[in-house]
Order: structure tokens, then C-alpha cells, then sequence
């Protein structure tokens, strides 16, 4: 009998799994994994239904449903000022996460070196591994996270195929800045690589930031995949819908693996977003919602032990608990789950050598009942 060998021997569930599992377990607020409490827009849910009772139940064409894809363009376009093509450019996926899988299957061959940024979101490394790259990580550390550039250049090599870019950046909830691409532009020039830019909270950015894309800069543009979701952008996380940008060259790449990896995604919905992001402009919206649950919450938290750190973007707040305990992050975060009832996630959870800097992760998209209930759980929290 021959013996298995894992592709991936030294993965298990993920931390957001194992998080929201404990929280279920101890009846505890669940601020861990990143998903609303509340639903998204009732007209959005009710174009849904309105479609599965027209009949639009059948495959979806396999780069998305056309209208989908037009209003995806008008929006881009809208947004960044750049135009890309329906047919040629944009592709619907299964969520971001299969989109972001996607770029790396059709990229990535065994030997290929991909610079990734930590923290990071869990699915970056193990997806270059399956495909036999090797991730090569430049570290970044609180308070600021700033990317030490001089660090990325000595990574570069003939064997670089990817750098993968993620902005606002889930976990520390930073924003590159036009310096930081700017520094891109340079390494790139004369390189065969190629750029991952995960943009999923595009639209959560707060004190009057602008979010600055990838495809702002013509010499990035060319060679870049940018990825986005619906499921951040109308909080319908369990939808699954996202989609990716790409010049005609590398979505004929793409979409050769896609094909052949989920082919379609969900029709119905496809036909109801293209309806809602035709006749809303919710997304607009977007920075000042989640702003205002942002303040909330770091006010609230002057009044316990935590202390948090700087949030630009996306619907997460890293805070310091140092005053409170010496555990290192994942001890403090099981145990302020078990014996104080809220769920946060490790911030070394996305380290791949576990960095430990007292910080855990918490989600702020959550109902002002959610977080106020989770705050006075905070305040009592003086050891742990």
C-alpha cells in the first residue's frame, strides 16, 4: 500500500476556524472571524429571489455573467479612473479567496520564489506551496508596519514570479501609500514578475484616505491581478462572489484555470448584483459606516486595559494587551474566549514563524449592541 504524503503536512483548520469554534463553544462574542452580525441590503436579497423565481438557475457563462461584468467596468472606472474590458479583463469567481488561489495555480510552477508581506492572510502561503513555490516573507512589525523596501529588493531574483500586495491590509489595517508603490514600480521594471493585489476592503477607508489601487500605475497595471469581493463590499460574506481585473493576456491565463476549478459561480446572485451595483452606490458609503463603528470601538477601548493600534482601513483593530497579560498571543486569545466570554484572533497567527508582539485581532463589523456588549466584557478584563 502506498503511503500519502501531504502536500501541506504541517496545515490544520485554519485560526479563524478554531476561533469561531471556541467562541461557539464558550457562548463568547465572536469579534474573531471576519463576518458581520447584521444582514445585507434588503433589495440586494430580495433581486435574489426575484431571480432564482425567473428561472436564472442554470450555469453562468464561465468568465460571469455579462451584465455583471459591465457594471463591474462602470464601477472600476468610476473609482480609479481605468477601464477595463467586460470580455477581455474581468472574470467572477467563488470569493476572493478562490480568485487569489486561481492567480497563483496559473502562475506559480515548482521552484517559483513569492514575496509575501507578514503579517499575512492565512491562504497566501499554503496555496504557493501547493503549486510548489517557495513563499519568501518580509516581516513587518507593530506599531507601524512600515515595508522596509531595501528588504523586498534583496528578495528579488531570477526565480521572484509574484509579489503579493494586500491593501487595506487584513490584519494590521494599513493602507500602501503612493511611496510605497512607487518603490514597486522600480523593483519590477526589469523583472519577469508578476503582482497579487488583494484589494477585498477597497472601499473601508477612513479619515479621509483615498484607497490607492494597484491599477493606478500604468507599469504595475500591465502586469498585475487585482482581487476584490461582494461579500466585504454588501456584507454577504457567505455568498462567495468576488472577482478578479486582469490585462487580456493574463486573463486567458486565468481563466484557463478557472475554467477547469469552479468553472461558474452561483447565477442568480450574479444577475442581482449586476441589478443593485447598476442603481446603488452603496459602496460609496462603505468608509463612513464602518468609520463610525472604528470610533466606537477605540474610544470604548480607553476605558479597559487594551490599547488599540492605528486602523486606516478594512473592519479590523489590532490592540496591544500588554498592560494586561505576559501570555503569548494565541494563550491570551483561547483564554480570553473560555473565562471572559470574547473571541479575537492571534495577530501571529499570521506569522509564519508565530512573531508574538501582544496583539490580537479584532472585527469591528458588528452590530453597536455586538460591541458594546463585548466592551463591558473588556473592562473587567485586568489579568489573564
Amino acid at each position: 500500500m502506498n503511503t500519502f504524503t501531504s502536500k501541506l503536512p504541517d496545515t490544520g483548520p485554519s485560526i479563524f476556524t478554531t476561533m469561531s469554534q471556541l467562541a461557539a463553544r464558550h457562548q463568547a462574542i465572536n469579534l474573531s472571524q471576519g463576518f458581520p452580525d447584521f444582514d445585507g441590503p434588503p433589495r440586494l436579497i430580495s433581486l435574489v429571489s426575484q431571480y432564482l423565481q425567473a428561472g436564472h438557475n442554470q450555469y453562468a457563462p464561465m468568465a460571469g455573467v455579462q451584465a455583471l461584468r459591465e457594471q463591474i467596468s462602470a464601477k472600476v472606472e468610476t473609482t480609479t479612473g481605468i477601464c477595463y474590458d467586460p470580455e477581455t479583463d474581468i472574470t467572477i469567481t467563488a470569493g476572493a479567496t478562490q480568485a487569489l488561489f486561481t492567480v497563483m495555480a496559473a502562475l506559480i510552477r515548482p521552484g517559483d520564489e513569492v514575496i509575501v508581506f507578514e503579517p499575512a492572510y492565512d491562504s497566501y502561503a499554503p496555496s504557493i506551496r501547493v503549486f510548489g513555490g517557495i513563499p519568501k516573507p518580509v516581516t513587518l512589525l507593530a506599531p507601524d508596519f512600515v515595508v522596509d523596501w531595501t528588504a523586498v529588493e534583496q528578495l528579488i531574483t531570477s526565480k521572484t514570479r509574484l509579489i503579493v500586495i494586500n491593501t487595506p491590509n487584513n490584519p494590521t489595517a494599513r493602507v500602501l501609500a503612493d511611496a510605497d508603490y512607487r518603490q514597486l514600480v522600480r523593483m519590477v521594471g526589469d523583472t519577469d514578475c508578476y503582482v497579487l493585489s488583494d484589494e477585498v476592503y477597497e472601499h473601508m477607508v477612513y479619515d479621509g484616505r483615498k484607497h490607492l489601487s494597484v491599477t493606478h500605475y500604468a507599469a504595475l497595471r500591465e502586469r498585475a491581478f487585482v482581487v476584490a469581493s461582494f461579500g466585504k463590499l454588501y456584507h454577504t460574506t457567505g455568498w462567495k462572489v468576488g472577482y478578479c481585473l486582469a490585462p487580456p493576456q493574463l486573463t486567458t491565463e486565468f481563466r484557463r484555470v478557472h475554467q477547469f476549478n469552479v468553472f461558474s459561480v452561483h447565477t442568480p446572485m450574479q444577475w442581482a448584483l449586476a441589478d443593485f451595483l447598476r442603481d446603488d452606490d452603496m459602496h460609496t458609503e462603505l468608509g463612513a459606516f464602518f468609520q463610525q463603528k472604528r470610533d466606537f470601538l477605540v474610544e470604548a477601548l480607553e476605558t479597559t486595559r487594551f490599547r488599540p493600534l492605528p486602523c486606516e482601513g478594512t473592519y479590523f483593530l489590532l490592540a496591544d494587551y500588554t498592560a494586561i497579560s505576559e501570555l503569548p498571543e494565541r494563550a491570551f486569545s483561547e483564554a480570553l474566549t473560555k473565562h471572559h466570554g470574547v473571541a479575537t484572533i492571534p495577530v501571529s497567527a499570521f506569522y509564519h514563524n508565530n512573531v508574538n508582539q501582544h496583539l490580537v485581532r479584532i472585527c469591528f463589523a458588528k452590530k453597536a449592541q455586538t460591541l458594546a456588549q463585548a466592551i463591558e466584557r473588556l473592562r473587567l478584563v485586568t489579568a489573564c
